[in-house]
């Protein structure tokens, strides 16, 4: 990340006086987005695009009543809390090393990773990525506490799926997740005419979990590529929540790491199966470099198309790269 100039810091704290939703349930992207065009070098473009993003932005809903040690199971999932969630993470935050807290509350978090359309999930990967890689300030752990809080507060488990036959790769496996039954609705609604996906990503030890769960980044990077009309803003997140926990498994404690590759199969198999279309297109080629590519994203501005070109910079290959410019092409801009 490459951010002398404050920026990074100065984002958060105006956007930690907004909400994670607006009108109802439709996610605030600004501080995944911002956190990838700072992490891509494009700082300068930050306050700008803010601007432009600003009447997106709602208040937070008001507090209820402090979620505790006793009654955090009740309030899981209850999206009115989620002021009160963020405030329990940032009391534990106070007190504690921030990894400390993250190991204890992930595998509580991790059941409901396609709550809110994933987007909790990505948030927290977006906040963990910049505490690994840069100075631990009040805003970057503020920003964790937001993150978890959203994700506590949107937890949904999937429902009780079938094992369906066994796939080699990951890719195979993404190509044989069975479609919901009716593709209309939001993804709440989908989740719940989910029945079954392809048995993939078991893993003996961490190491091979870790390397797995690049393969499903990967894989779903690439398949957007020709599947992404489907469902262009939808469909990035098949790659951006599993590149979440990716991104996340080095402050995680080693154990965590083959539940951690479980759930974001899931995760990509529910997003897959919820708005997968049923033909394929032929994939473009990209001949710009990561860093135009990039530009380019930022350029056209849509959060959702910053945030999948920014994993697709993650996979870094040419199909990958090509997917990324796909994303540009689908996705409408915003500048």
């Amino acid at each position: 990340m490459s951010d002398s100039t404050g920026t990074l810091d100065e984002a958060l704290e105006r956007l930690h006086t907004t909400g994670p939703e607006r009108n109802g349930r439709l996610t605030n992207h600004a501080p995944m987005a911002v956190e990838a065009l700072v992490h891509r070098g494009q700082a300068p473009a930050v306050h700008r695009w803010l601007d432009r993003y600003a009447h997106k932005l709602e208040e937070p809903p008001p507090p209820s009543r402090p979620v505790t040690a006793d009654d955090w199971r009740e309030a899981l999932g209850d999206p009115a809390r989620a002021t009160d969630w963020t405030r329990l993470f940032a009391r534990e935050l106070d007190g504690r090393p921030w990894r400390e807290v993250l190991a204890e509350w992930w595998p509580r978090l991790l059941p409901g990773i396609a709550g809110g359309s994933t987007h909790p999930a990505i948030r927290t990967g977006h906040a963990v990525r910049t505490l690994l890689t840069t100075p631990g300030t009040a805003p970057r752990r503020a920003e964790l506490a937001h993150a978890l809080g959203y994700w506590a507060a949107r937890h949904q488990p999937l429902p009780a799926l079938t094992p369906l036959a066994a796939a080699p790769t990951a890719a195979a496996a993404l190509d044989a997740v069975p479609p919901v039954s009716v593709q209309e609705g939001g993804m709440p609604a989908r989740l719940g005419l989910l029945t079954g996906f392809p048995v993939w990503g078991t893993a003996p030890d961490p190491d091979t979990a870790r390397e797995r769960l690049v393969e499903l980044v990967t894989a779903a990077t690439h398949r957007y590529a020709t599947h992404g009309h489907g469902e262009p803003i939808m469909l990035v997140h098949a790659a951006t929540a599993p590149n979440a926990v990716l991104r996340a498994l080095p402050a995680l404690p080693r154990e965590l790491w083959a539940p951690s590759l479980a759930a974001a199969w899931a995760a990509a198999a529910a997003v897959t199966a919820a708005y997968t279309p049923a033909e394929a297109a032929s994939p473009a080629s990209a001949s710009l470099t990561p860093e135009e590519v990039f530009e380019r994203a930022a350029a056209h501005g849509d959060d959702h198309t910053i945030k999948f070109t920014d994993t697709a910079l993650d996979v870094g290959d040419p199909l990958a790269l090509a997917a990324a410019v796909r994303s540009v092409e689908l996705n409408p801009p915003v500048f």
